[in-house]
């Protein structure tokens, strides 16, 4: 980070002035934001950019309350200094972060110093040494309607952090039951496998975009006989079809109200587009008979406190969690369930429940033990790696899968004694709180809203560089941007080559497909030009599923500990494709360096 950034990130706390009303605030907030940030001007050449310290000039100008968050700087400055270090852009992480990076450095062995690719293994450390940091994962046998009645074996370790995230989330222990899992798709994929869709036939989902997760959900419900539904979007602008929706669910039978209809699973806002859904969603579905899931993992690390679960309590709750920003996305997922509920859920055989096991056993089984029958249980949700003298072995997921077959969780989960697991990563959201949270977020991702709608090709007639998809300005919209780019001829870049550039600029962005989009009758000749067919030879599925058409997008979302650094980044990277050769150029570049082409090129 430059020194000026950090000069001007760490401002003095200033007098509190008089606020003006919510909703002054929400009526102002979008006119404020056109007429400040870069008013009247259109950027046509990304040498003509601002610089980055004018540019935040401008930004703290346009939004004073930004300064009310350098705590945030701070705790990056202290905890995340990593990021920093390698000069690298994370804007392709969601959920939670447990841990800091300074947690990550001083977690250390007595004997055995973990390794990473930041933190490498001195040549005269004892090997072996195993790439797991704080903790590791193991499978639980049973299903998930045993496991959320009556809990199985489990560390004091896994305890603890069970205790630790309820808290954080506000979730009470007498009102949910609640089991880790693998990821999230392991978790939505438990509750389509054990609820009962023979009885309950219908399940509906709210999802602007395509997910692993909800595919299989999806997949699993219709094999247990679920009559699948999705909501729609309207085109452009991708707002909820609100009619649609409440036509699905409300009840037309009223006297049957109180029969079950099935499972209506609802996320509060959309990882890619960051459009957010009314909270109303989930009374009407209760009113009318549905059980409620709700998806959380694209929140934000404290939108939880304005979720309300003293007032609406869903069925079921699922949650994402990963150990540290920008170092180790691998991690797990939550799945509460309410216990009023678990009752109706059907006893099947299931997988992906999982238990926690503190790194230091690990650690203790692989050396004690290396190569016997008392290896720890143990899945990786990317390769591991064990180091014996100068020999590195590189262990694949589906060989660590196999060694698990059979393992009892009992053989690692006595008591640890005097264990005191901080959650550095869960204490400093906790201390900052919903409002510098939501305000910093609010602040960053309107800014780059409005810049990127800012770039336009030269010697054009006012052709766009980019074309935003959902929201644009607005006070409520998530942290969370759908893009794409486009060249002088309007054609398209595809989002898989924006990607893997921007990777080389060492900035990490997503892509994604959106989907159940809804065009009216007028915009029918511009959905001929914008819409397409998902590339489905991977899956061997035919495209011939409505849910294949959609829209292959760019996606960037901002963590709690994003800066103004980080989207100026992403703005001046993205001005390059204003130079109609830039993709050449980055051909040949990494052509002359003798590095491998990337194969969209």
């Amino acid at each position: 980070m430059p020194p000026w950034l950090l000069s001007l990130s760490f401002p003095q706390p200033k007098a509190s002035k008089p606020r003006n009303s919510s909703a002054a605030c929400r009526r102002d907030f979008a006119s404020k934001t056109t007429s400040s940030i870069f008013p009247n001007t259109q950027f046509t050449n990304h040498e003509s950019l601002p610089s980055m310290q004018d540019s935040f000039a401008e930004f703290t100008k346009a939004y004073p309350q930004y300064s009310d968050t350098y705590r945030v700087d701070q705790i990056r400055s202290r905890e995340y200094y990593h990021l920093s270090f390698s000069d690298h852009t994370c804007l392709d992480y969601l959920g939670i972060g447990l841990f800091s990076y300074s947690q990550l450095q001083k977690q250390e062995c007595p004997k055995y110093r973990i390794a990473s690719s930041s933190f490498p293994v001195p040549p005269e450390s004892p090997p072996p040494v195993l790439d797991i940091p704080f903790f590791g994962v193991s499978y639980k046998p049973g299903n998930l309607k045993t496991q959320l009645l009556h809990g199985g074996v489990a560390s004091e370790f896994e305890s603890v952090i069970r205790k630790r995230i309820m808290s954080f989330l506000n979730v009470s222990e007498n009102d949910y039951s609640m089991v880790f899992t693998a990821n999230k798709t392991s978790a939505f994929k438990l509750v389509a496998e054990s609820y009962p869709f023979q009885s309950n036939r219908k399940l509906l989902t709210v999802y602007d975009y395509e997910s692993e997760a909800i595919e299989a959900m999806s997949n699993s419900s219709e094999k247990n006989g679920a009559k699948v539904m999705s909501a729609e979007f309207s085109w452009p602008r991708l707002r909820l079809q609100s009619s649609k929706l409440r036509n699905m669910l409300v009840s037309k039978e009223k006297k049957k109200k109180k029969k079950r209809r099935g499972l209506f699973v609802f996320p509060l806002h959309s990882r890619m587009t960051g459009a957010r859904y009314p909270y109303l969603w989930m009374s009407i579905a209760e009113e009318n008979g549905w059980h409620v899931l709700i998806d959380s993992c694209a929140l934000g690390p404290k939108d939880m406190d304005s979720f309300g679960l003293s007032l609406f309590r869903p069925d079921f709750l699922i949650c994402s969690f990963y150990k540290v920003f920008g170092e180790n996305p691998s991690g797990f997922a939550c799945l509460f369930a309410k216990k009023s509920t678990i009752p109706v859920l059907e006893t099947s055989s299931t997988s992906g429940i999982i238990g926690l096991i503190p790194s230091q056993k690990l650690f203790r089984a692989v050396t004690e033990s290396p190569g016997t029958d008392t290896e720890v249980e143990y899945l990786a949700s990317q390769s591991g790696r064990i180091e014996k003298g100068k020999t590195t072995y590189e262990i694949q997921h589906e060989e660590i899968v196999e060694k698990l077959k059979g393992i009892e969780m009992s053989e690692v989960s006595e008591s640890d004694k005097g264990i005191e697991m901080e959650c550095r990563g869960l204490d400093e959201v906790d201390s900052l709180g919903l409002v510098t949270i939501s305000n910093r977020a609010r602040c960053l991702i309107n800014w780059l809203v409005s810049a990127l709608l800012k770039l336009q090709h030269p010697n054009t007639n006012g052709t766009p560089l980019v074309r935003i998809y959902g929201p644009k300005v607005k006070f409520d919209r998530g942290p969370a941007i759908a893009f794409n780019v486009f060249d002088w001829k309007g054609e398209k870049i595809e989002p898989v080559l924006v990607q893997k550039l921007a990777d080389r600029s060492n900035i990490s962005l997503s892509y994604g497909f959106l989907h159940h989009i809804w065009f009216a009758d007028k915009y029918q000749e511009e959905k001929e030009k914008v819409i397409e067919r998902r590339n489905n030879e991977a899956d061997g599925n035919k495209g011939k599923d409505k849910s294949d058409m959609g829209i292959a997008v760019v996606t960037a979302a901002l963590g709690f500990l994003a800066n103004f650094q980080d989207i100026y980044k992403l703005w001046a990277f993205i001005a390059q494709f204003l130079d109609a050769d830039f993709v050449e150029k980055e051909r040949w570049r990494y052509t002359s360096l003798n590095q491998k082409t990337i194969e969209v090129l």
